[in-house]
């Protein structure tokens, strides 16, 4: 009855739960697409609660259902609800292989270089920014490089905007309603912990093992693996890699060994994840 007439949007599910209403967002990228990012996501979601002109369906809302987005990722839920993203230009292609996306490739140079870069066409967003993060450095010059127009300027236009203020612009949907179960971090980390070893007793090492051998062992051995892109960069995969790249190379002690240093390593990048997640929820949510 929970699930009666609604939608959910979500990349987090199980099969009883699919069967129970109409999901979206699930098992649609292939996992060796690696520039995949928020703003595609907020692209493919909102058409399935506005209109899919693509599929000439209706929408959600036109359906007389109630979109439910559910977590995951708070980031991307805050993609949807608010006018925060900035598109670029349009990607060539989301196929597997080689792709050409400008950031990563700006990501290449010295974070040194990348901030002086930025400093001569943005220099309030270079000021805001520690040329050691590379990652916001490159995408802030991804911006500009990709509209002309510098970063901190369209985050100005973005909080202009009535309904907008410090963290962004309005919101998309003027009835929105946001749940956030709460719990004291104590019994968090309790459950969590036991999250992990449930998930374990459910066959986690066979799924690792699987996804290790359809799309990380050749990576791996031509040293070209990179936890920091795509689907890689997961919790819950590379914290096992030395396991998995030693299984059947080392001693059962050995291996024993490096599977408990796998497992802990998931308990506390879990709960370490699930304290930065309420940090969003206050910062980014409640506040507004």
């Amino acid at each position: 009855q929970v699930y009666k007439g609604l939608d959910i949007i979500t990349n987090k599910v199980s099969p009883q739960e699919q069967r129970l209403c109409r999901h979206h967002m699930i098992s649609f990228v292939d996992p060796l697409v690696s520039n995949y990012t928020v703003v595609d996501f907020r692209d493919k979601a909102v058409a399935l609660i506005s209109f899919h002109a693509a599929a000439h369906i209706e929408d959600i809302f036109a359906r007389d259902k109630i979109p439910i987005v559910v977590g995951g990722t708070n980031y991307y839920i805050e993609s949807l609800l608010w006018k925060v993203l900035i598109s670029t230009k349009e990607k060539a292609s989301t196929a597997p292989g080689p792709v050409t996306d400008r950031k990563v490739e700006l990501e290449q140079l010295d974070g040194v270089e990348l901030h002086r870069r930025l400093s001569q066409v943005d220099p309030e967003m270079a000021a805001k920014l520690h040329p050691h993060d590379k990652r916001k450095v490159a995408r802030s010059l991804q911006v500009f490089e990709e509209t002309g127009i510098p970063h901190s300027e369209i985050l100005h236009q973005q909080q202009e905007e009535e309904g907008g203020g410090p963290l962004g612009g309005p919101l998309k949907y003027p009835y929105s309603c946001i749940l956030w179960l709460h719990a004291d971090q104590a019994a968090l980390d309790q459950r969590l912990e036991k999250r992990v070893d449930d998930m374990l007793a459910a066959g986690l090492l066979e799924e690792l093992r699987d996804f290790h051998r359809r799309y990380n062992q050749e990576k791996v051995a031509e040293n070209r693996q990179d936890y920091q892109h795509g689907i890689f960069q997961s919790i819950g995969f590379k914290e096992f890699h030395e396991y998995l790249v030693s299984e059947g190379n080392c001693s059962p002690e050995t291996s024993a060994l490096l599977l408990q240093k796998g497992i802990q390593a998931l308990k506390q990048v879990t709960k370490r994840y699930a304290r930065r997640q309420n940090k969003w929820v206050r910062n980014r949510f409640l506040r507004r």
